[in-house]
């Protein structure tokens, strides 16, 4: 249920920006999702187009981007993409690329985060 929650926190921020600028259609929604975010992004899709349904963004093309995963080494100093090892959703284990340390603070990687919304005005904005 964390997708479906989710889904409904983004539809609302995206129909409360796009009616504050008077869209009279959302056409693009282009979502950010950190790889540590939790969500499955399959799930998350299918619920957002459940929800637009009757809505401003019932035609929106949704696109989901991954967003890999920033770290700082404390071990070697190493900042960067790191390592991922998701196997287990619950856990995943961050390692630094360099000295495989599992010491690392993550920097980028867990938000979710609506990057760009596309409208139409009636007037052809």
């Amino acid at each position: 249920m964390h997708e479906f929650s989710m889904a409904q926190g983004i539809l609302n921020a995206v129909l409360e920006t796009a009616e504050a600028n008077d869209a009279d259609k959302v056409t693009d929604i282009v979502i950010e999702i950190g790889r540590l975010a939790m969500l499955n992004p399959e799930q998350l899709k299918f619920m957002l187009d459940i929800l637009v349904e009757d809505t401003i963004a019932a035609e929106a093309n949704i696109v989901l981007e991954d967003i890999d995963v920033e770290i700082k080494c404390y071990n070697c100093d190493y900042e960067g993409i790191g390592d991922v090892d998701d196997s287990d959703h619950y856990a995943p284990m961050i390692l630094c690329p360099k000295c495989e340390s599992h010491r690392v603070n993550v920097l980028n990687g867990k938000d979710v985060t609506v990057k760009t919304i596309s409208i139409e005005k009636e007037d052809g904005e």
